[in-house]
């Protein structure tokens, strides 16, 4: 069976947006609007990150949404909660980024078969190495669910090789060294890494980390990403808007349009 994240892909005529969100930011209620907002305005695909209380992969932008998301009462039932209610009313991929602790404490075979029955279509676990990733990919196979993994441009010939023969839904592109948020410039090195990672894998190949701009989103279609992912720019958007809930929709939704309108653009190569 074919997930909905390759049909996504598949049936793309450009770079597809992958636009990531904190599950539960600010509270539960908008958490539901914001992601509505999202798909409504030309999102492809929807990351939705787990808070939680050491998100080494994460920086401040994303930290301070997950503490907001934390104390509003965000927990593992409650992301599942949020991506069934979510899926009632959206048909694109739903993707979980989360952290290893929060994925044992659940165990791991009932936390992909949760994420399944709720409707997600791929997990991110940002945190487990290669080596300790076997359990965890197992379990997203059994359960239907796509193990989405990263390289990155530390990442060697042989390891990355490993990596790709696991690896399911699309290949996550570390695209700047360090954590999560936004950043100025494009390295040359990762729009390499690109091509090179596409010459070994049919999986499709997504960048994310440091891009925030519709310009960023054409610079790497014209490199052959086959999408961008786009966080700490949305997230801070969310939380510029959270004194004003009624226009979290439209602030949301102008971003999300702006970066989709970037992947459609004349000049972008695919």
């Amino acid at each position: 069976m074919t997930s909905r994240i390759a049909e996504a892909f598949r049936d793309a005529e450009r770079p597809l947006l992958v636009a990531c969100t904190v599950a539960g930011d600010p509270d539960y209620t908008m958490s539901i609007r914001t992601i509505r907002a999202i798909a409504d305005a030309g999102a492809d695909i929807i990351e939705l990150v787990m808070p939680f209380s050491d998100p080494v992969a994460d920086g401040p932008v994303i930290q301070q949404a997950g503490a907001r998301a934390l104390a509003a009462g965000m927990n593992t039932e409650r992301l599942f909660d949020l991506v069934r209610d979510a899926r009632r009313e959206i048909q694109v991929p739903l993707v979980i980024m989360t952290y290893a602790n929060i994925v044992l404490q659940h165990r791991i075979g009932e936390f992909y078969r949760d994420a399944a029955r709720a409707g997600a279509d791929g997990v991110i676990v940002a945190d487990v190495p290669l080596e300790e990733a076997g359990p965890f990919c197992t379990a997203a196979e059994e359960a239907g669910i796509d193990p989405i993994l990263f390289v990155s441009q530390t990442t060697s010939r042989d390891r990355m090789e490993l990596i790709l023969s696991r690896a399911g839904g699309f290949v996550y592109l570390v695209a700047a060294q360090g954590v999560t948020g936004a950043r100025e410039e494009v390295s040359g090195a990762t729009l390499a890494l690109i091509r090179d990672v596409k010459e070994k894998t049919a999986l499709p190949v997504v960048p994310g980390f440091g891009i925030s701009t519709p310009a960023h989103v054409r610079t790497y279609a014209q490199a052959g990403a086959d999408g961008v992912i786009v966080g700490s720019a949305l997230v801070r958007v969310i939380d510029e808007s959270c004194k004003r809930p009624d226009d979290i929709a439209e602030s949301v939704g102008q971003l999300v349009r702006d970066l989709a309108g970037a992947t459609r653009s004349e000049q972008t190569i695919v």
